[in-house]
């Protein structure tokens, strides 16, 4: 039997899951059922038009990569043409893995395949490289204005998962789990740059296992899910970048204007960042004009958010159908929606049996 190290029996103490009975909050409203369909990725607009993401998955149901919600329903977004699974990838999307509008109403597709050396579901030994583009859509028009492939990028590692763009200094701000890194994309030139990789604040903690009820979420082989850098945020004010590895518990930031100094060393960079202590397990991360993060956590099915005001965690909502809560967007109409991936019910974590309870929805909560 393996050992229980008394790191982990702090962190079973400290972010116990709730309990498995059903806990429905009033506060929560149902944007719309996606049926057996899994999304992930969510913005949206200042008119408030609700963008969502469905990355295609081998083997499993998937209609559209990319929809608006309109009346409740998902609507190919711009066309059928795009969201059809076949044929030049250039002209198609192959797995939309995130999306954000930015302070201008652009709408940004980040169509991410990693390499199985950059995916949260482990090696498989192919030596496939990923595919990765960013696409620009003008909300006004929904027609493309330009697309990035990262042609600099090493893709048999890299493991593209969510952007931000800061439209004050014209860079794109991703996240790398596969490694380990956050790539600044340059808008101007299609150039990135791999910063703060492999230090303490982007590595996942390896004694940080994701447990529900009891059971830890491993795969097949006994190997626990494991992300590093995952979730970022953006200021609305393009000051302060957060960020955060889902097998870390603590919530890291740094100034934009440190990640756009390309003369800053490493080092020199990682001094830079600023430790804002423990927040628990969370996955996707956005900010309000408010200056609160929002953070989704999967493990007692909440959303939190630290305040600027105490730098501490308060709970906006918690509810039992919060499973895997995910990526996020906030409206003018003062509400925060997000997704529900259920990823921790998916087969691969659970010796091949899934364990989805549809529909996949989407949510909304009223912002504090």
């Amino acid at each position: 039997m393996m050992k229980t190290s008394l790191y982990c029996i702090v962190l079973m103490l400290l972010f116990q899951p709730v309990a498995a009975q059903e806990y429905h909050s009033d506060n929560l409203e149902t944007v719309a059922d996606l049926g057996e369909y899994m999304a992930i990725g969510l913005s949206v607009s200042s008119d408030n038009r609700v963008f969502v993401s469905f990355p295609y998955r081998e083997g499993k149901p998937y209609k559209y990569g990319l929809t608006e919600i309109i009346e409740g329903k998902t609507v190919p977004y711009p066309n059928k043409a795009w969201n059809t699974h076949a044929g030049n990838e250039k002209k198609r999307f192959v797995k939309v893995q995130d999306l954000y509008v930015d302070a201008n109403d652009m709408l940004w597709i980040l169509d991410s395949k990693p390499s199985s050396g950059g995916s949260i579901f482990g090696d498989d030994g192919k030596a496939e490289a990923g595919k990765f583009k960013l696409l620009k859509i003008n909300l006004k028009t929904d027609e493309f204005e330009h697309v990035y492939y990262f042609e600099d990028l090493d893709k048999t590692v890299s493991g593209l998962n969510d952007i931000r763009i800061d439209t004050d200094k014209q860079l794109g701000y991703l996240s790398d789990p596969g490694q380990a890194a956050v790539v600044i994309l340059d808008l101007k030139t299609g150039n990135t740059r791999t910063v703060l990789q492999n230090i303490e604040a982007t590595k996942a903690n390896p004694e940080v296992v994701l447990t529900y009820h009891g059971k830890e979420m491993r795969n097949k082989d006994g190997k626990p899910f494991s992300s590093n850098v995952n979730g970022i945020a953006l200021t609305s004010d393009n000051k302060y970048f957060y960020f955060k590895p889902i097998n870390k518990l603590n919530l890291y930031r740094i100034e934009t204007k440190f990640l756009a100094d390309a003369s800053l060393s490493e080092r020199e960079l990682e001094a830079k960042v600023e430790d804002l202590g423990k927040v628990g397990i969370t996955h996707g991360l956005i900010a309000d004009q408010k200056g609160n993060v929002y953070l989704t956590n999967s493990v007692d099915y909440s959303v939190k958010y630290v305040s600027p005001k105490d730098g501490k965690v308060h709970t906006l909502v918690q509810d039992s159908r919060l499973l895997w809560p995910d990526s996020l967007g906030i409206g003018s109409d003062g509400f925060l929606y997000f997704s529900c991936s259920q990823l921790q019910r998916q087969s691969f974590w659970n010796d091949g049996e899934s364990n989805v309870e549809f529909p996949y929805q989407i949510f909304r909560v009223k912002l504090p």
